[in-house]
């Protein structure tokens, strides 16, 4: 059987200077005459063995043999990642979602889909002896008997609060960039979609306990279905399994919860990933960057070992928060009961807002050809269906507005578009006023206010907030970018109009802005 032979830079400082090489075969031996004479002396440097693939080396081969697979590792590994923070808010989601999994698996271990009642026995005395729903029951269980149950959960709920918060947050950064711009619409249409799964999920799961607070929720939650003209009775009919409350109600969430909308999730994150692979990261505009470069870290070693550290500190700063801080107590609610509801209550904040939104709407109930629409209808249906419409065509409309269609892999700075980021800073302003309409209960009792008084605020800044707030922010932006073509430097600006300069002595002296920005 005949030698293989391989070609190998020595490491001889003569060769290094020279550029000679050596050939070794597999043992590490030279071939005769394989040293290279130069001047009357002939290099003799021998290589190391070759040391001998390993079993998993071996089996990579041999799946890279059979796939490819190996070209394609290679290229995501030297793919460049952006070197800004706000580029990690995207993979906090992620991480939560990995988390939420995890945790969502153990509790499926020990929580049982049922609405058929049952009698409480467990160790919590004020319930001992009550009528609850098996599902009720389960939930206590897991909380007072299972070992880190209650920690689970806590850390469950508390994921998903930051989970919601995080895709918000990732959705702001993206709209006030620029960044859903030509060609990166698609993955804009899918973030907000994911939004809409995420907060059913969140929802689903908010409600699967079966407690008083979440009975409630899942009673205003049927009252809006309810509220749709013409097929509001059968689309609640056909979600909730009849009239409410029914049987079949907290099996269907938890298949909503734990099979259907996972599944969703999975799929929307897995393309929206992919897309963001294929299409490359955008980036914050730099001396260094251009439309047709990326700048960054490699996703091997430098990516990966700080998304690795990102997932850790996530998930310990979530789990030291659920360690401590509780959250949804639901043997202090007590089990749903139809006829009874708590007060001061409020939910979680996700979807706090479209509470707020029905805590806000007048008691006005018009006739339509005949048919009366339900006072819940348009703050719990209409006004939600159209913010969500406008935040899922904004590409589209900013694009049509301002006649630009082009491609673009730099991103806007806030006051480069001040139309933008007018309407963001105003859509943020509603969403703050709804979310404490929310509350208005417990802000009420907190303040010593009456909730009507309270509410009537509520009801006027509602309009006037969004709309000072777009034309303070408009005016804002507007004077950073003309200040900024004047060449004015902002960063240093005084209310006079001078700019402070250090000199070559260590001193410091006055200049005018744009003589200053010129320099």
């Amino acid at each position: 059987m005949g030698r293989s032979w391989r070609w190998a830079i020595s490491r001889s400082p003569l060769a290094r200077a020279s550029g000679t090489f050596t050939v070794a075969d597999d043992a590490g031996r030279l071939e005769p005459g394989g040293g290279e004479q130069r001047g009357g002396d002939v290099e003799r440097s021998v290589l190391p063995p070759v040391r001998r693939p390993t079993e998993l080396e071996r089996l990579a081969d041999w799946f890279d043999g059979r796939t490819g697979f190996g070209r394609y590792a290679r290229m995501a590994l030297r793919k460049v990642f952006p070197d800004h923070w706000t580029f990690l808010l995207g993979e906090v989601a992620l991480f939560c979602f990995v988390i939420l999994l995890a945790t969502g698996v153990f509790m499926t271990f020990f929580y049982t889909p049922d609405s058929r009642p049952t009698t409480y026995h467990g160790p919590y005395a004020p319930l001992a002896g009550a009528q609850v729903s098996a599902a009720f029951e389960s939930v206590m269980r897991l909380s007072f008997e299972v070992r880190a149950g209650l920690l689970m959960r806590q850390i469950h709920h508390w994921t998903a609060l930051v989970f919601l918060g995080s895709i918000g947050v990732h959705l702001a950064r993206v709209f006030f960039t620029g960044a859903f711009r030509r060609p990166r619409d698609i993955n804009w249409l899918i973030g907000v979609t994911l939004l809409l799964l995420a907060l059913a999920e969140g929802f689903t799961g908010y409600s699967l306990p079966d407690d008083l607070l979440s009975g409630t929720g899942l009673r205003i939650a049927y009252s809006a279905a309810l509220s749709i003209p013409f097929i509001g009775p059968w689309l609640a009919s056909l979600i909730f399994g009849g009239e409410f409350p029914t049987l079949e109600l907290i099996s269907r969430l938890f298949v909503f919860h734990v099979m259907l909308l996972p599944g969703l999730l999975i799929g929307a994150i897995g393309t929206h990933l992919l897309i963001v692979y294929v299409q490359t990261h955008t980036q914050y505009k730099s001396r260094a960057t251009r439309e047709d470069n990326v700048v960054g870290l490699p996703f091997w070693p430098g990516q990966v070992f700080r998304s690795v550290g990102l997932l850790f500190l996530t998930a310990a700063v979530i789990a030291l928060i659920a360690g401590l801080i509780q959250i949804n107590p639901v043997w202090l609610y007590g089990p749903f009961i139809p006829y009874a509801v708590s007060s001061p209550a409020q939910p979680d904040w996700y979807v706090g807002w479209l509470e707020g939104l029905l805590r806000l709407g007048l008691p006005f109930e018009p006739t339509i050809l005949g048919v009366t629409i339900p006072s819940p209808f348009i703050p719990g249906i209409v006004i939600p269906g159209i913010l969500f419409t406008i935040l899922l065509l904004w590409p589209f409309i900013e694009a049509r507005a301002t006649g630009d269609h082009a491609e673009h892999h730099l991103l806007d700075w806030p006051w480069e578009s001040p139309i933008r980021t007018a309407t963001g800073a105003a859509g943020i302003a509603l969403f703050l006023v709804i979310t404490l309409a929310g509350g208005n209960d417990v802000i009420g009792v907190f303040l010593n206010v009456p909730v009507e008084t309270l509410t009537a605020i509520l009801r006027v800044l509602f309009v006037v907030l969004p709309v000072a707030t777009w034309l303070l922010i408009y005016w804002l932006a507007s004077s950073q970018r003309r200040r900024r073509a004047a060449g004015a430097d902002t960063s240093h600006i005084r209310a006079g109009g001078v700019a402070i300069r250090r000199t070559a002595t260590g001193g410091f002296e006055e200049i005018d802005a744009i003589e200053g920005d010129a320099d």
